[in-house]
C-alpha cells in the first residue's frame, strides 16, 4: 500500500528530533510530495517549540502541535487503568496505549488537510510500526501509509547523519555516533530499549532511569497520600479534585521523589522476537495499586474474578496495537459496566520504591463487619451452615477419591 507514487500530501508524526526530521525530507525527495507535521504533546516533558522551528526550516507550512494530554489520559490511560492492565504481568503499557491516539489525530488531520497518506518513524523490528498502523487501518480502510524505516535504503546510523548533513538538517552531537539506547516517553511513563540494555544478564545503569530516583536514595519516611474514585476513575488527590492529567502529573511527581514504578522486562514482542526494556511509571504504579484496593472493597467476588480473567486478554490487545477492534470495544464495555459502583478514598504511604495500601472506604462497600467478626455476629451468619456447604462441595472430591482407592 505504501509503494505508490501518485502521493501529492503526507501527514507525518513528527517529533522534531534527527529521525523524523530525516523521514521529512526523504518523504520530500521520495514521493515529491508535500509534508504537514504532526507533533503531540502527550507530556513527554520536552520543549515542542524547537520542532516546529525545524519544520519551518524544512519548508513545511501547515504544522500541527497539539496538546493532548487531558485526552490522553481521560479516554486512553484511564479506561486501561479501569481494566487492571498489565501485559505479561509487569507492564502498564505505557507507549502502547499513546499509539492509538497519534493514529487517531493522524487520520484525523489527513482527512482536514486532503493528504492522501500518513508516516510515521517506528522501525520494522518492533511493536509501534503495528500498533501506528492497525489504528489508521481501523479508523480509515483506505488511508495509505508510509513506513521510511521499511523502504528506504539507509543500513546504519552513520549514513542517516550523512544525508542529514548533506540537506542541512541539525545534527545532535551525541548523536552523530552510536545512541547508547532509545528513549520514549509521554505522561504515563518513559521506556529505555537498545544499546547498553541490550544484554538482559547485566544491571542497567543507573543514568538510564529518568523518571524515578532510585529506591536507596528515596526519603527515610514514608509520604502518605488518599486518592478518591469516581466510578473507577481517580479524581481527586489528598481532597483536591483534579482533571486526569494533572492527577497523573502530581502522581508522578510522588512517584518519582519516592523511587516508584521501575520495572526491568524481557517481553514478547508481537512481532516475534523477545526485547529487554526499562520502564519508569511513578504515577501509574500507584494508581494502579489503589485502584485495585478500592476493586476489593466494592467489587463482587465474581466480577472481579472475572475482570482478572480477562485483564491479560485486554492487556494483549493493547499492546498488540487493537485498540479500535471490536473485542477490545467489547472488553471495555464489560470493564466499565464493573465500575459503576468502585467509588471511594483510598489511603496509601509510598516508601522507597513501594506503594502501601494503609485505607480504602467507599459508600459502596460490601464489606460487612458483622459478617467478618470473630466476636458475637448477632446471628448473621450461623456457622453450621458450613458444614452442609462444604459436603456439597466435596461430593465431587469424594467420588474420586473413591474411584482411586479401587485402582
Amino acid at each position: 500500500m505504501s509503494g505508490t507514487k501518485d502521493i501529492r500530501k503526507v501527514v507525518l508524526a513528527y517529533s522534531g528530533g534527527l529521525d523524523t526530521s530525516i523521514i521529512l525530507k526523504w518523504l520530500q525527495e521520495t514521493y515529491g510530495c508535500e509534508v504537514v507535521t504532526f507533533t503531540a504533546d502527550l507530556g513527554q516533558g520536552e520543549e515542542l517549540e524547537p520542532a516546529r522551528k525545524t519544520a519551518e526550516m524544512l519548508g513545511i507550512k501547515e504544522i500541527y502541535i497539539e496538546d493532548l494530554r487531558e485526552e490522553f489520559v481521560r479516554d486512553f490511560v484511564f479506561p486501561m487503568i479501569r481494566a487492571n492492565a498489565l501485559y505479561e504481568g509487569v507492564y502498564l503499557l505505557g507507549t502502547s496505549i499513546a499509539r492509538p491516539l497519534i493514529s487517531k489525530r493522524l487520520v484525523e488531520i489527513a482527512h482536514e488537510t486532503g493528504a492522501d497518506a500518513i508516516s510515521h518513524g517506528a522501525t520494522g523490528k518492533g511493536n509501534d510500526q503495528v500498533r501506528f498502523e492497525l489504528a489508521a487501518y481501523a479508523l480509515d480502510p483506505d488511508i495509505k501509509v508510509i513506513a521510511p524505516w521499511r523502504e528506504w535504503e539507509f543500513v546504519s546510523r552513520e549514513e542517516l547523519a550523512d544525508f542529514a548533513e548533506k540537506h542541512q538538517i541539525p545534527v545532535p552531537k551525541d548523536k552523530r555516533g552510536e545512541a547508547p539506547f532509545s528513549v520514549d516517553a509521554n505522561l504515563l511513563h518513559s521506556s529505555s530499549e537498545g544499546k547498553v540494555l541490550e544484554d538482559p544478564a547485566q544491571a542497567p545503569p543507573e543514568y538510564v532511569f529518568m523518571r524515578t530516583v532510585s529506591p536507596e536514595d528515596a526519603p527515610d519516611e514514608a509520604t502518605e497520600i488518599t486518592i478518591g474514585f469516581e466510578k473507577g476513575d481517580a479524581v481527586s488527590l489528598n481532597g483536591k479534585v483534579m482533571s486526569p492529567a494533572m492527577l497523573l502529573a502530581a502522581l508522578n511527581d510522588l512517584g518519582r521523589d519516592n523511587g516508584i514504578g521501575r520495572v526491568d522486562l524481557v517481553e514478547n514482542r508481537f512481532v516475534g522476537m523477545k526485547s529487554r526494556g526499562i520502564y519508569e511509571t511513578p504515577g501509574g504504579t500507584i494508581l494502579l495499586a489503589a485502584h485495585r484496593a478500592i476493586e476489593s472493597l466494592t467489587l463482587d467476588r465474581e466480577a472481579a474474578h472475572l475482570k482478572d480473567q480477562l485483564m491479560p486478554r485486554y492487556a494483549e490487545l493493547v499492546y498488540y496495537g487493537f485498540w479500535f477492534a471490536p473485542e477490545r470495544e467489547m472488553l471495555q464495555a464489560l470493564v466499565d459496566k464493573s465500575q459503576e459502583s468502585v467509588s471511594g478514598e483510598v489511603r496509601l504511604k509510598l516508601y522507597k520504591g513501594n506503594v502501601i495500601v494503609v485505607g480504602r472506604s467507599s459508600p459502596n462497600s460490601l464489606y460487612a463487619e458483622d459478617l467478618v467478626t470473630f466476636e458475637d455476629d448477632k446471628g448473621a451468619y450461623d456457622q453450621k451452615d458450613a458444614e452442609g456447604f462444604i459436603r456439597l462441595n466435596a461430593l465431587r472430591l469424594r467420588s474420586l477419591a473413591k474411584r482411586k482407592a479401587r485402582t
